[in-house]
C-alpha cells in the first residue's frame, strides 16, 4: 500500500489573516527606544522610514489582520505551498520518526521571503510610496522584494553585504532582472559606508552596516524613500504565519500533529512563520508541541549572545530594542548561510525563548552540509544552507527517536532552495568548507558597547 506524501491545500484554503503571536503571548512588549535620544519612539520618527499601515502593525495587538485581496491573489503564484513527508530521508535513517516539511522554495523567488516582500510592497504602495530601500545578505530577501516592488511598479534600491554579492553574483543579476539597483555593502553612496571604507577598505560587510546604509537613505529622502526589512521585526513576523496556518492544515490531511516543530533562525521570520501559529495552539488550545529554532554556531545570538537593548544596526541609525544580540557591531565569519549572518534576534522571538516558550540550538556549517546533502539524494531537493540547520536539526531529532525507539512526528520550514548556493556545495563536496565557531572571548565583550538605556524610566 502506497502512503501519501504531499498534502496539497487548494487556493480555496489560502489563509485569509495572518496571526499575531503579540495578542496571545504572555510576555508583554518591551519598549522600542529612538537611537539618539534613547527614549521611546514616536509615530514621527517610524514614519520617517515606514508607511502608516507597517506602523499600525507593528504596534497591533490584535489576534488577526485581514490579508488584502490583492495580496491573496499574488500569492496565488505559489500558495498554499506543499507539504511534504520525507520518506525517503526516513528510510535512509532508518527512524520510526515521521518527517515532514512545509517547502517555502517553490515561490518565484525561491524562498519564504515573498509572503512579506508582497505585503511590505503592497501597504507602501497604498501609501504612495514610490520607491524603497532595503538590505539582504545572501539574497533572498532582495530578489523577493524586487520580485514584489516589480509588481507594484516602485523602485527599489537594494545594499547586499558584499561577501554575499561576491559569493552569489546570480542572485544580484535575479534581482536587477526585475529591475532593482544592487550595491556591494559598505559602499560609497552613504556616510555610514564611506566611513567603514576609510577604516577598513576590505571590509567585507554585514547586515548590521547593509541596515544603516538603506536606512540612511531612505532617512535623508525627505519621504521619496521608505525602507522595508526583511525579518527581525513584529510585522515581518506577522505576515510569514500564512506558513503556519497552512501548515496545520495539512498536518490534519496527514492525521498527524507535530511533536517538534523546527525552522532556522537569523532574524526569525521564517522561524516564527512556522512555530506561532503552532505556539497559538499550545498557550490555547493545550498542545504541547516543542518549537527548536536553530542557529549557526558562527552567529549564536540566542543561544550564547545577550539579552539586552541594542541597536538594530551597526551605525546606531535603527531603533534600539530588547532582543538577544552579539553586538551591533558584530562581524560576523563569510559563513554560506549569508542570510542567518545578524547579529540580533526578532523581539518577540527573543522574549519568547528567554520565558522558556521556545527552544534553541547552534550547528557547524560541516554538519549542516552533510545533512544538506542526505536531503538532496533522498528527497531530490537542493536546500538553501540556511534551511539546511532546519534539516540537520530535524534528523537529530529523528535520530533520537531511533535510539530511543519511539515515534516522533518531526515538522520543518525549508524555506528555500539552494539553486543560488552551489558554489557552497562546491566547497562542501571539496572538502574546503570549515566550522567558525563564535570566539568565548567576543562574547565576554558584548556587554561593553551596548547602549545605555534608563529603561526604569518607561515601564
Amino acid at each position: 500500500m502506497s502512503t501519501t506524501t504531499r498534502f496539497m491545500l487548494s487556493e480555496n484554503d489560502l489563509p485569509k489573516y495572518f496571526y499575531n503571536i503579540a495578542a496571545d503571548s504572555p510576555i508583554g512588549p518591551t519598549p522600542v527606544l529612538h537611537p539618539q535620544t534613547k527614549e521611546p519612539v514616536t509615530p514621527d520618527f517610524l514614519s520617517a522610514i515606514f508607511p502608516n499601515p507597517i506602523i499600525e502593525q507593528e504596534m497591533s495587538s490584535d489576534r488577526y489582520i485581514e490579508i488584502p485581496e490583492e495580496v491573496r491573489e499574488i500569492y496565488k503564484l505559489w500558495r498554499p505551498t506543499p507539504l511534504i513527508r520525507a520518506l525517503r530521508l526516513e528510510k535512509a535513517l532508518n527512524t520510526p520518526a515521521h518527517i515532514y516539511f512545509k517547502y517555502e522554495g517553490v515561490s518565484p523567488s525561491g524562498s519564504h521571503k515573498s509572503n512579506t516582500a508582497v505585503a511590505q510592497a503592497y501597504y507602501n504602495k497604498i501609501s504612495g510610496t514610490k520607491a524603497i530601500t532595503t538590505e539582504t545578505g545572501a539574497g533572498q530577501w532582495g530578489s523577493a522584494l524586487s520580485m514584489a516592488c516589480n509588481f507594484f511598479d516602485m523602485q527599489l534600491e537594494i545594499y547586499m553585504v558584499k561577501v554575499s554579492y561576491e559569493q552569489k553574483p546570480a542572485r544580484r543579476y535575479l534581482m536587477e532582472t526585475f529591475g532593482s539597483k544592487v550595491y556591494a555593502s559598505p559602499s560609497n553612496n552613504t556616510q555610514t559606508g564611506r566611513n567603514i571604507l576609510t577604516r577598513d577598505p576590505e571590509n567585507q560587510g554585514s547586515l548590521g552596516i547593509a541596515i544603516s546604509e538603506a536606512v540612511e537613505i531612505a532617512a535623508l529622502s525627505n519621504g521619496n524613500k521608505k525602507y522595508s526589512l526583511g525579518s527581525v521585526l513584529n510585522h515581518v513576523l506577522l505576515h510569514q504565519t500564512v506558513i503556519g496556518e497552512e501548515a496545520l492544515k495539512q498536518m490534519d490531511m496527514a492525521d498527524e500533529y507535530p511533536d517538534v516543530v523546527i525552522g532556522c533562525v537569523g532574524g526569525g521570520s521564517n522561524f516564527s512563520g512556522i512555530a506561532f501559529p503552532f505556539l497559538r495552539e499550545n498557550l490555547k488550545n493545550g498542545q504541547r508541541t516543542r518549537l527548536l529554532a536553530v542557529e549557526p554556531i558562527s552567529t549564536p545570538s540566542l543561544t550564547r549572545g545577550v539579552y539586552d537593548f541594542d541597536f538594530g544596526d551597526t551605525a546606531q541609525m535603527a531603533p534600539i530594542v530588547k532582543m538577544h544580540t552579539l553586538g551591533h557591531d558584530f562581524m560576523p565569519p563569510a559563513i554560506h548561510a549569508g542570510g542567518l549572518r545578524y547579529h540580533g534576534m526578532a523581539p518577540q522571538l527573543s522574549a519568547l525563548y528567554d520565558a522558556g516558550l521556545i527552544e534553541a540550538t547552534a550547528l557547524g556549517q560541516i554538519e549542516v552540509f552533510e545533512a544538506a546533502s542526505l536531503f538532496a539524494h533522498t528527497e531530490g531537493i537542493i536546500p538553501a544552507p540556511e534551511s539546511s540547520h532546519a534539516i540537520r536539526a530535524a534528523i537529530n531529532e529523528a535520530i533520537e527517536a531511533k535510539e530511543l525507539g519511539e515515534k516522533r512526528v518531526i515538522l520543518f520550514n525549508l524555506s528555500g532552495h539552494g539553486h543560488f548556493d552551489l558554489t557552497a556545495y562546491h566547497a562542501y563536496n571539496t572538502g574546503k568548507l570549515e566550522n567558525f565557531e563564535y570566539p568565548e572571548e567576543a562574547i565576554k565583550l558584548i556587554k561593553d558597547n551596548l547602549p545605555e538605556v534608563n529603561i526604569g524610566a518607561f515601564i
